[in-house]
């Protein structure tokens, strides 16, 4: 069975919205706002290696597919089983990529994957998974940066009240804090 990791690049604050790019009015916020440090981002390239596949929301995929495919850095994900949970998507042009039309569909696909499934941004979906007691793990780098308002990952708009394990942190010279969550079961 397969273990559903949401990876979240957050502020202060708890917004996720437009961390590297995008429609927020501070996009770019992660490395416009804090100094690169390299050692912080370690998690990321576990977590490619670890992958197994990688599921995210319909805007996420129409954001990372005419990018990702070029960047070498991603050259895992790009191999990888993609999934885009999406009402509307069709035939999906990213290599590897399958589309998902419902939560009760990302069940199932837990069942069937023998490894990490990962979910990259996609707020929207997440709070979905929450909600539908799908998450495994947070992985979680905390930027030092208020931004007020934008998409959040926690938010009012629903009662997913969960303990969360802290099994892993650290703190970096730039002021971010990687925090790793397990959903406690």
């Amino acid at each position: 069975m397969g273990q559903l990791i949401i990876t979240e690049f957050t502020t202060l604050d708890g917004v996720v919205d437009s961390p590297g790019g995008g429609p927020h009015p501070h996009a770019g916020w992660t490395f416009q706002q804090v100094e690169f440090d390299e050692t912080a981002y370690e998690i990321k390239d576990r977590e490619q290696q670890e992958a197994a596949a990688m599921l995210m929301g319909r805007v996420s995929y129409e954001e990372f597919a005419p990018v990702w495919p070029s960047m070498e850095e991603f050259a895992e994900y790009n191999a990888m089983p993609k999934y885009v949970v999406s009402s509307t998507l069709e035939n999906p042009a990213w290599h590897n990529t399958s589309v998902l039309r419902s939560l009760d569909e990302v069940a199932r696909l837990k069942e069937t994957v023998d490894g990490t499934i990962l979910v990259h941004g996609s707020a929207t979906l997440a709070k979905g998974l929450a909600a539908a007691d799908l998450v495994d793990r947070y992985h979680l780098l905390i930027f030092p940066v208020l931004l007020g308002a934008g998409r959040r990952l926690f938010d009012d708009t629903a009662d997913t009240l969960r303990k969360l394990d802290l099994v892993e942190h650290q703190a970096y010279a730039n002021g971010v804090v990687k925090a790793v969550y397990d959903v406690a079961r």
